[in-house]
């Protein structure tokens, strides 16, 4: 299977890296610039309506018709894992949790993170209130990530979508004003995915796309 995988070296970007190379699937990656405004070509957006990357296309679709696409990249992570069998429980009761984690990482710990990195560091002025407010949101996410943590190697029983979707958002820890010492449970799981092949992969990939 050949995926075509439309990137830009992001957290949002590396989710789905991780998966395909741990999932070891044939993919080709087409560089979306953000900062050049890729994103807003007219030919991308017939892929992803809402201007976003990552998005996928899928050349040959289970049902065996015409090429799928998807945006968003919790969809595109259930999409590949229901896709390949990997990464997504089969079991009723970890497959519900391993969905409330993505979901969990996809409207709150990315949002708030990256609400974080914009007042933070990109915002023409700064504003106290929002960075202060921000920077304590994603503090008390990675509290509950933490407590998550607790006694376990992965967000769920087993490796997951949940662990890649997640990962990528705690790697800026410091941009976001976080110390993981204060989590040591996440720090743990922090260390033990960065060192996982597949991952140190992912971002090696994202090193040569951002040398494009």
């Amino acid at each position: 299977m050949t995926i075509q995988l439309y990137y830009w070296p992001t957290p949002n970007g590396h989710k789905i890296t991780i998966f395909l190379e741990e999932a070891e699937v044939d993919y080709q990656i087409h560089p979306i610039n953000i900062g050049k405004g890729d994103q807003f070509k007219p030919e991308f957006l017939q892929i992803s309506p809402n201007n976003k990357m990552p998005a996928i296309v899928d050349t040959a679709p289970d049902d065996g018709g015409e090429a799928i696409s998807v945006f968003e990249s919790g969809a595109i992570l259930l999409y590949l894992a229901e896709k390949t069998g990997k990464f997504l429980p089969d079991n009723l009761r970890d497959r519900k949790t391993v969905s409330e984690w993505l979901f969990w990482q996809v409207g709150g710990l990315g949002p708030m993170a990256g609400q974080n990195h914009h007042f933070s560091h990109y915002a023409p002025e700064k504003i106290p209130y929002g960075i202060d407010r921000y920077v304590q949101e994603t503090n008390r996410l990675y509290g509950v990530l933490n407590k998550q943590l607790a006694g376990k190697d992965f967000i769920v029983e087993k490796y997951s979508i949940a662990d890649m979707a997640c990962y990528p958002w705690i790697v800026p820890y410091a941009k976001q004003g976080q110390n993981l010492d204060n989590f040591p449970h996440l720090q743990r799981w922090f260390n033990n995915m960065a060192s996982r092949p597949a991952v140190v992969s992912a971002y090696a990939k994202a090193q040569e796309v951002s040398r494009r």
